[in-house]
């Protein structure tokens, strides 16, 4: 009995890391999804409504311009050539492709009118503009 006392109290010769690794994974996957979930996409400054909602369907396009005319398909800048070959690619497969637009207020006109002339020309029926609400 006194050898398993003498056993218990003895020092430990190694350190059991493996909780602390545990916690260090966790800790790292958590900071990614926090990261990753804090990017939103493309900023602007969309021109005030009093529509009451805009609500986006699931597998929604977002084509976003941005006050200096930079076009974005989900985030990744475009031109209206990459534009029309992309969204034709989507429209491919799910014909009834849902489109949101969100411009900035302070955009060109002749922007907008492009991206809505490419989704005429694609037959792209489900088009949304994004606003924000305006105080009534």
């Amino acid at each position: 009995m006194s050898a398993d006392i003498k056993a218990e109290n003895q020092p430990y010769d190694d350190i059991n890391v493996t909780p602390m690794l545990d916690l260090a994974y966790v800790l790292l996957v958590v900071f990614i999804i926090l990261t990753t979930a804090s990017v939103q996409g493309v900023k602007v400054d969309s021109p005030n409504t009093r529509a009451s909602e805009n609500l986006a369907r699931p597998q929604t396009r977002a084509i976003t311009i941005t006050a200096d005319g930079t076009v974005f398909l989900d985030a990744y800048p475009v031109d209206i050539a990459q534009l029309k070959s992309r969204l034709a690619d989507h429209k491919a497969a799910n014909p009834a492709l849902p489109v949101v637009l969100k411009a900035d207020a302070a955009a060109q006109y002749d922007t907008v009118m492009q991206v809505l002339e490419v989704a005429k020309a694609l037959d792209i029926t489900e088009l949304g503009l994004v606003t924000k609400r305006q105080a009534p």
